[in-house]
């Protein structure tokens, strides 16, 4: 039976054989568009705030100018995301604050980013990740409901999860990592209906294994 080091091992070749472009799908052109863009993406997909960010920062292209947005304005054109109020709302005070006390230019810093109205760890790791400073793993949906699946964490709160993760996981693959298993529970590892017959991954899978083999 091998541990759950030699397992993230295996998981890792298996995710770079099988999805080594894969990347950040939100579209953006700096960390504070992917701030934004990743406050938006709360229970919505990332398709649908492509074509909200698309319209948003067309208008609105940076803090300074979010800033002195017009309040329903804002939650008219970000209102196809889903909770609408409280994201225009975190939004219009992420945006004073960054224009307010950093000059307009986003910091990117653990700390002061978690500072932010709405802004959580996760969303600080995809920001410091994409831009070449990570400090932790993303865990989402995908990357929870996976590692636990698969066995390689023990964990069920998400950042439990992420320290686990960080233990297995070698630094330089922390935020490519959380890219690839989410294009991995888009394809095979999905939710209610995962294809583990066509997985690669199944004879070291716990979930697989448990039901002895037949899914």
């Amino acid at each position: 039976m091998i541990n759950k080091q030699q397992k993230t091992k295996i998981f890792l070749t298996f995710l770079n054989e099988k999805y080594s472009d894969a990347e950040c799908s939100l579209v953006h052109r700096n960390p504070f568009e992917l701030l934004i863009a990743t406050v938006l993406s709360a229970q919505c997909t990332d398709e649908r705030v492509n074509k909200v960010t698309r319209v948003l920062f067309d208008k609105y292209p940076d803090a300074e100018s979010m800033s002195d947005s017009d309040p329903e304005e804002l939650m008219e054109i970000v209102r196809p995301t889903g909770f609408y109020k409280n994201k225009a709302s975190n939004i219009l005070k992420i945006s004073k604050k960054i224009a307010g006390d950093y000059q307009g230019k986003l910091p990117l810093d653990m700390e002061k980013l978690t500072e932010l109205p709405g802004v959580g760890r996760k969303t600080a790791n995809v920001v410091l990740g994409n831009f070449g400073m990570a400090e932790g793993i993303v865990v989402d949906t995908h990357v929870k409901r996976i590692t636990t699946r698969i066995g390689i964490v023990s964990a069920d709160d998400p950042e439990k999860i992420e320290k686990e993760l960080m233990v297995l996981i070698p630094k330089n693959r922390w935020n490519k990592f959380s890219h690839q298993v989410i294009a991995f529970g888009r394809d095979i590892c999905r939710s209610r209906t995962p294809k583990c017959n066509e997985c690669g991954m199944n004879k070291f899978c716990a979930y697989f294994l448990d039901k002895g083999g037949v899914r």
